[in-house]
């Protein structure tokens, strides 16, 4: 008798081990998931093949300032939505989604590849320097990213938005004159109503304003 007290005594320990054990792991599995990281977007891996060489004559250096997006917080990488039907004026970030980069670099880089097919494209402080070595001084294109966003128009149907302002100058001694000014306004339909999609829809918008802005640039004259 006094062998089987001490067996059962001794289980005691081992039972209580158990029950404490699945309480610590109930209660580990109602603790909040740790929060998901946040998916990032950029344009794409651009050209995967040589551009074909363009035959027709190279049109002269511009030099391309940095692209100003006088709307968005400086340095942010948000992707950003609006819902045109409840309320256009406000700008929402889904909380999920990032661009890799601030996205007026993400449109320079796409305008540096474009307009760099048919000429060579300079930073002010080189075209400066270029100046300075007994060059003339390069046609100057300044780009203000206006709008850059993922717009519902119901909660259904949504495009992605491009609105940027391009200004074209010519430099001089004193000063610069002005050889032209357009604002570009583009829309894409997204493929679906969320970050992917609309950050799709934002990438071939931003490659055909590039399109459109090179093509304006080339007009005789500029």
């Amino acid at each position: 008798m006094k062998t089987i007290k001490t067996i059962a005594a001794s289980a005691y320990p081992s039972m209580a081990a158990v029950v404490f054990v699945a309480f610590f792991v109930a209660g580990c599995s109602i603790l909040p998931s740790p929060p998901s990281r946040p998916v990032h977007y950029d344009f794409g891996p651009g050209a995967m093949a040589p551009v074909p060489t363009d035959r027709r004559a190279p049109l002269p250096a511009l030099a391309l300032a940095d692209v100003e997006a006088p709307g968005l917080a400086e340095g942010s990488t948000a992707v950003l939505y609006r819902l045109a039907y409840t309320d256009a004026r406000q700008l929402r970030p889904y909380t999920q989604a990032r661009w890799s980069q601030p996205p007026a670099q993400l449109v320079q880089q796409r305008l540096l590849d474009q307009l760099g097919q048919r000429r060579a494209v300079l930073t002010l402080e080189s075209g400066a320097a270029q100046a300075r070595a007994g060059g003339k001084l390069p046609t100057v294109l300044r780009v203000d990213l206006e709008e850059f966003s993922h717009v519902f128009t119901s909660a259904t149907e949504s495009v992605g938005l491009v609105r940027l302002r391009a200004t074209l100058s010519e430099p001089a001694q004193t000063g610069e004159t002005l050889l032209g000014q357009r604002v570009f306004i583009v829309q894409r339909p997204a493929s679906s109503a969320d970050a992917a999609g609309g950050t799709r829809a934002l990438a071939e918008a931003t490659h055909q304003v590039a399109q459109e802005l090179a093509r304006w640039v080339e007009q005789p004259g500029r």
